[in-house]
């Protein structure tokens, strides 16, 4: 592939309501001496470290607008309905933010960028008004960059400024669709796509042979039969002068690999060219439930070749030995459902057998308002223990496609940090659960409400986003510094105030922690339940306070109601 360069409350139960009007002060050190040697125990365990990962989900066009001039590339306008249109947020103002530290400090693991790849130039109209293609998910050429984000620089840019701190980076994949047809974007050849019928989602046939939604044509990624590349591809790319190294390029891969010349081939060949080129860490892997598991597991094989080829390639740029990571969006999967989904009619599918490491959790923001001792607990049991051992979920609270988030007026955005960040299992941050960006929107429809540009301007307005944006950091970093939070076993201590521990024992590294909630402001006894012996020195990374365990508990005089316990190291 020739690149193209292109020019509020900290709990929020009921019962803990009273706590939870009090915001945090200013940001306390975190104790992170001897992180690094657990942080490092974790990366021995891959499903352990996804568990207590921290990723950072944003949508590029909507995060901040690094580079002005490309606002409008490739003819767009902005003349879609509210919030339908491209905003301007692009690849270097994702640049920019990782050289301040904004990721660092919030804790973040690994970035999650909506897709980069050139999209639809024209609109359509989705029945809530004009749409541009501005979310990423409506590709029509896999093998470039959308000159709207940037340019293929900014994305080198990017990836590498992240993995300088230890920050890794997953692609979103797309292998189920192509973008709508428009007049300005026609519908690819009839051997590589469907046009009908539409899913109904009652079995596998509904939900993988045919369109999630009218005018998407589906990916027949099905076939074998080899077919010719799109006449409309084969004359952009001769317009911009590689055409012939593309179809060099392609003749090598399918000699290497022995494909047939297959629709899913081609797209799996452009997909894994970003991780052999700039070496993305793992892919988010789109609607994964809509086209055959073997084609995810043929796709994870050639993607960790490729990260393979990047890393012998890259000697200097590798952020350690975790191996690829594949997280797959199985729509309305629920941690419930153990290893197997239901599919409809009784048909069932293990997306643990074919290439996944991980899932998206759709089962914690509808349960975070349930008991947390429960959820913890429950979740906690079913990583360690259960049916999902070995494999990892990610919770969220909000999402770019999820109707109902969790607290969609943003009425405790404290106690959110505090469920999603203390929750075991991996954690996905959406852009501005940190800062309560709204997710109703005066004037938007549908899904666009949930697409708002970030609301930075909520750090100038006072100390009200200051401080939230300080307890999500707080959290975020105790859990970075901590893999125990996120993949320890987890035991209730105390009911009322709440008290448990977590405790993670990986390659010979004990990380122990010790959280209390709902507690009163002022001088406050936590017991430590031997967890800790007499004399040792913690530290609360909450406020940052020092003290050592005396007669089985520890007493420290601070304003919060919560209480992040650790060895000071």
């Amino acid at each position: 592939m020739k690149i193209v360069f292109r020019a509020i409350g900290l709990i929020g139960l009921g019962a803990l309501s009273a706590c939870s009007a009090r915001a945090p002060g200013p940001a306390a050190p975190v104790p992170d001496a001897g992180a690094p040697d657990l942080r490092a125990a974790a990366t021995s365990d891959a499903a352990a470290y996804w568990n207590s990962a921290s990723i950072y989900f944003l949508l590029t066009d909507r995060f901040y607008n690094g580079d002005p001039n490309n606002d409008l590339a490739l003819g767009r306008a902005r003349d879609g309905a509210m919030l339908r249109d491209f905003q301007g947020g692009d690849l270097a103002g994702v640049l920019l933010k990782l050289e301040e530290g904004y990721f660092e400090a919030l804790g973040v693991d690994a970035i999650w960028m909506t897709p980069f790849q050139e999209q639809n130039r024209g609109a359509t109209d989705e029945g809530t008004g004009r749409t541009y293609a501005y979310h990423g998910y409506w590709i029509q050429d896999w093998t470039a960059v959308d000159p709207v984000l940037g340019t293929a620089d900014d994305l080198r840019a990017v990836v590498e400024a992240a993995h300088m701190r230890g920050i890794r980076v997953l692609m979103d994949a797309i292998i189920n669709h192509t973008g709508p047809v428009t007049e300005e974007d026609p519908v690819w050849p009839a051997d590589w796509v469907r046009q009908a019928p539409k899913c109904r989602f009652r079995d596998r046939t509904t939900t993988v042979d045919c369109t999630l939604v009218d005018n998407l044509p589906d990916i027949l990624t099905d076939r074998n039969d080899p077919v010719e590349l799109p006449a409309a591809l084969l004359a952009k790319w001769e317009r911009e002068g590689r055409l012939d190294q593309e179809l060099a390029e392609l003749d090598a891969f399918f000699e290497r690999t022995g494909h047939p010349r297959a629709p899913r081939y081609y797209l799996m060949k452009w997909l894994t060219d970003w991780v052999r080129e700039y070496g993305f860490d793992g892919y988010r892997v789109d609607t994964a439930k809509h086209f055959e598991e073997w084609v995810s597991a043929e796709l994870k094989l050639e993607a960790e070749q490729a990260f393979a080829a990047w890393r012998a390639a890259h000697p200097d740029r590798v952020t350690g030995d975790l191996p690829f990571f594949m997280m797959g969006e199985v729509y309305n999967y629920d941690m419930r459902n153990g290893r197997d989904f239901d599919l409809g009619d009784g048909d069932t599918a293990d997306f643990f057998d074919y290439g996944y490491d991980g899932l998206i959790n759709f089962d914690f923001k509808q349960k975070t308002s349930e008991s947390l001792d429960g959820l913890f607990t429950r979740y906690a049991a079913a990583l360690r223990d259960g049916d999902l051992q070995g494999v990892s979920l990610v919770n969220y609270i909000s999402s770019h496609d999820d109707s109902a988030p969790w607290d969609p007026l943003r009425e405790d955005p404290f106690g959110a940090g505090t469920r999603l960040l203390l929750a075991p299992g991996g954690a996905q941050i959406y852009y501005g659960d940190e800062l309560a960006r709204p997710l109703v929107v005066e004037g938007a429809a549908g899904d666009a409400n949930l697409r708002s540009f970030m609301n930075w301007a909520v750090l100038e307005r006072g100390a009200y986003g200051v401080e939230l944006l300080e307890h999500w950091r707080k959290l975020g970093q105790f859990r970075k510094a901590h893999p125990a939070v996120g993949a320890g076993e987890h035991q209730r201590l105390r009911v009322d105030p709440y008290v448990f521990s977590r405790t993670l024992e990986v390659e010979g590294v004990t990380d122990r922690v010790i959280v209390a909630m709902d507690l009163d402001a002022g001088p406050k006894t936590i017991f430590v339940y031997g967890l800790f012996p007499d004399g040792a020195e913690l530290v609360d990374a909450y406020s940052g306070e020092t003290v050592a365990v005396a007669e089985g508990h520890v007493t420290l005089d601070t304003e919060f109601d919560l209480v992040l316990l650790a060895e000071s190291r």
